[in-house]
């Protein structure tokens, strides 16, 4: 089967010749594979992995990129969206969050004024040159929007003040929101419309952290739930599955997201408290589930052997899964052990 079938299949809830993978191993890691002996940094044609694309826009503000300082460890540098980064050299992280421009009402309508859909933000060239390689190879392709609570905070006016507004000045906060969503559906309306169509929408929103969420149920159904329901519904209308990444503890929106009609969820992350065969038991009916191998025990090649063989036999009965870390694969697992946990993973996944 293409990749493309089997996660079709995954989709419709059925049988496949075995489950699909789509996870990314860290740089470090591959750095290290590369010392070891991998010929190409192509570690998914390497060990024979599910081959995917991904579409994504420019929605932001369009900030000057600078370094302001760089040694031989870090470089400090500010990003489209306005936010002051460091990112370390000798390691792989998530970025250190330093500053943000975005932090008033006013500031905000300086940055949406600069966010106006227009072509340069897609990536056409790319698209001319491989797309259709992607289809030819049953490659699963992804559109993927880029809006909401992760982004604004994360990445735009910094999560302190986010998430005081979203209790003191909701109107601003719905109104980012409805700017970055309204800038992802005109220009991926374009993108489909030239043709380039893709089999699935997918969208970041990290809501949960360890062992709880950043916001309640009411605050998430009156500033979150209305944009997430036009991202879905986009989907819906041009007849694709809607997926959406959000870490953390997410449990209690779960039964909101079905009622929305969301067809898939990732990463299930384990260390924040999500049991993955309890939601499969619970809601693999209703959802595709892509995730949930705790990504801790990456280094541990019996350990993560050992959960493959647990978790992923109730995870595949009836489709519905898609194989994966509950985060992404780090560094510290070699190349050989890597491919002995690849190899019990194929051969446990196979239907």
């Amino acid at each position: 089967m293409t990749t493309y079938e089997r996660i079709a299949r995954m989709y419709a809830h059925k049988e496949a010749d075995r489950v699909p993978i789509i996870d990314y191993a860290w740089e470090e890691a591959v750095d290290a594979w590369v010392v070891e002996g991998m010929p190409t940094r192509d570690y998914y044609s390497y060990f024979d992995l599910d081959k995917t694309a991904y579409i994504s826009l420019d929605n932001s503000p369009r900030y000057s990129l600078k370094t302001i300082e760089e040694t031989e460890d870090y470089r400090i540098y500010t990003t489209s969206w306005g936010a002051t980064m460091r990112s370390w050299k000798k390691h792989t992280t998530t970025p250190e969050h330093l500053d943000f421009h975005v932090t008033t009402p006013e500031i905000w309508e300086e940055a949406k004024a600069r966010m106006v859909p227009c072509d340069d933000r897609i990536p056409w060239e790319n698209l001319k040159a491989n797309y259709k390689t992607w289809r030819q190879e049953g490659r699963w392709i992804t559109g993927g929007f880029w809006f909401g609570f992760d982004i604004t905070h994360s990445g735009m006016v910094g999560t302190e003040t986010l998430l005081m507004a979203m209790l003191e000045e909701p109107e601003w906060v719905m109104d980012m929101f409805d700017r970055e969503l309204s800038m992802d559906i005109e220009m991926m309306n374009k993108v489909w419309d030239a043709g380039y169509t893709f089999d699935e929408l997918h969208w970041y929103d990290d809501m949960g952290y360890k062992n709880s969420q950043f916001f309640s149920m009411k605050v998430y159904r009156e500033l979150v739930k209305p944009f997430h329901q036009k991202a879905i519904d986009w989907g819906h209308a041009h007849h694709i599955p809607v997926r959406l990444h959000s870490c953390g503890d997410i449990r209690p929106f779960i039964p909101e997201f079905i009622k929305m009609g969301l067809d898939g969820l990732n990463p299930l992350e384990v260390k924040a408290g999500c049991d993955p065969v309890a939601i499969k038991r619970q809601y693999g009916k209703d959802l595709l589930l892509h995730g949930g191998i705790n990504a801790v025990h990456w280094t541990e090649p019996e350990a993560i052997i050992s959960e493959i063989e647990t978790v992923v036999p109730e995870m595949m009965k009836d489709g519905g899964y898609i194989f994966a870390s509950d985060h992404s694969i780090p560094p510290g697992i070699s190349l050989k052990d890597f491919g002995r946990v690849m190899e019990v993973y194929k051969k446990v996944g196979t239907y």
